[in-house]
């Protein structure tokens, strides 16, 4: 048989998967998932770079830079803190721009590199797989005996089993709570709430146990179910994917047809020996012989379980392993298309223009209208006056005192009150007056500039209007 028609006949042919997926059998009910543990090069990188991205995470907003956070997301208060920066809502375009650039950069590792973000950087596979799906391992024991367990009838055995386990995994869902809890409100103010009665912050008690019910039915209950019928993009990827992405894939070429090898049998045979070991360990349920499906979050346990099992009956690694449809079928390496290069350009675009906005922000923000409702006041000997209202933030942690001085064009500028004072971390305003001679004044409209100095230095010119009479 040839390569064509092998894969004709192996891989396109109409199968169940293509109508349901794994997790559901033919009643329509969830099938539970009891994944073998999964041991190999592989899973040991997952392991170490999980690890890394746990301990960032639960860090984060414990990490501390010049006595303030290193992280924070205080939506409540609409303030935040990247790597020790503060952010305001007037600085929501760079957000924009942040998350349009993550989304690209998402797409084209998708479209070279296939799901690659889910198998090792995902939140819901790390917690599920290298947490929570450990701490059952340890508990239940390997999936044989999770499938006994669960089919056994009550006794003291199970009793124990099961209360120590969701005890343990209620424990960390309420930890993972008040760490994105910390997130949000800084952990002075977690620490506060935890140390005070729970009546003194009964609302935000009662929030918390409705996020900590919620992570632990997700990973207790719910789990694959979250990448298989509400995350997305796993749908996304049926778009996004072409012959030449790179994905966990079977090797359909060097491995049909498959079988048990046999002395007495003439029958050519592939490599792959049909044991069954990459569904075993799928923790979605399924068999990545079968190609590409939206529930392969590219998690590598398959290609770790076929290499031990071609290690023991003596045939080359790789059977299952990370490439693209071109890439088995015709032996091609995986190369820029136009698609990838469009991709590409695009992000870096982005990068640079979020790079260029990061850099030129402004750590003080004026804003300066002319007061609402008010008209010139003539002062006489030809000089007119207009009232001016000014909002200045700080975004640096640093108390400021501003100074308001006219650039253009020729006149005064008279502060109401004084010079202000700002403080780190906060917003103020005032008002000012200014005076011009009627030879500087356009008309009704006269632009104007005012310099805006912290102490001595400029910190931004903002440009506004004046009003005079119609000449």
């Amino acid at each position: 048989m040839s390569d064509p028609e092998r894969i004709l006949t192996n891989i396109d042919k109409p199968s169940a998967h293509r109508d349901r997926i794994a997790s559901i059998d033919d009643s329509g009910k969830r099938k539970w998932i009891f994944p073998r543990k999964p041991k190999g090069r592989f899973y040991n990188a997952r392991t170490w770079f999980s690890y890394l991205l746990l301990a960032i995470m639960f860090g984060g907003p414990f990490i501390t830079f010049n006595d303030r956070p290193f992280l924070l997301f205080n939506i409540l208060e609409r303030k935040f803190i990247i790597f020790g920066m503060a952010f305001w809502p007037q600085d929501s375009y760079i957000f924009v721009l942040a998350t349009l650039t993550f989304v690209v950069g998402i797409i084209l590792f998708t479209v070279i590199f296939g799901r690659l973000f889910c198998g090792w950087a995902c939140p819901q596979t790390i917690f599920m797989e290298m947490v929570f799906r450990k701490i059952e391992y340890i508990i239940d024991g390997p999936a044989n005996k999770q499938r006994k367990l669960k089919a056994q009838a009550w006794n003291a055995e199970k009793i124990f089993k099961r209360v120590l386990k969701h005890g343990i995994f209620w424990g960390l869902s309420f930890i993972i709570g008040n760490t994105l809890l910390a997130y949000i409100i800084g952990k002075d103010e977690l620490f506060e709430i935890i140390t005070s009665p729970v009546s003194e912050h009964l609302t935000g008690f009662l929030v918390m146990l409705l996020f900590t019910s919620i992570f632990y039915y997700v990973y207790a209950f719910f789990r694959e179910q979250v990448c298989t019928q509400i995350c997305p993009y796993g749908r996304f990827q049926s778009v996004l994917l072409d012959d030449k992405s790179i994905v966990v894939a079977y090797d359909f070429v060097r491995g049909e047809q498959r079988g048990k090898p046999n002395k007495n049998s003439t029958e050519t045979l592939g490599d792959c020996i049909d044991c069954n070991q990459c569904v075993e360990v799928c923790p979605t349920g399924i068999d990545i012989r079968n190609g590409t499906q939206l529930e392969c979050v590219n998690c590598t346990a398959c290609i770790d379980a076929c290499d031990t099992v071609m290690e023991k009956v003596k045939k080359p690694k790789g059977l299952i392993r990370y490439d693209s449809f071109d890439g088995i079928n015709k032996g091609e390496k995986l190369s820029m298309n136009f698609r990838n290069i469009g991709y590409t350009a695009i992000l870096s675009g982005l990068m640079i223009f979020f790079l260029f906005l990061l850099i030129t922000r402004t750590d003080v923000e004026t804003t300066i209208l002319r007061s609402y409702g008010t008209l010139y006041q003539d002062m006489g000997n030809n000089h007119y006056t207009n009232l001016y209202t000014v909002k200045v933030l700080n975004k640096t942690f640093d108390d400021m005192p501003i100074r308001l001085e006219l650039v253009e064009p020729q006149g005064s500028l008279f502060m109401v009150g004084g010079d202000l004072l700002i403080k780190g971390q906060d917003k103020t305003e005032g008002a000012f007056f200014v005076d011009l001679a009627g030879e500087h004044i356009l008309g009704t409209e006269t632009k104007v500039k005012v310099a805006v100095y912290a102490g001595d230095k400029l910190i931004e010119t903002v440009k506004t209007s004046f009003m005079g009479p119609r000449k």
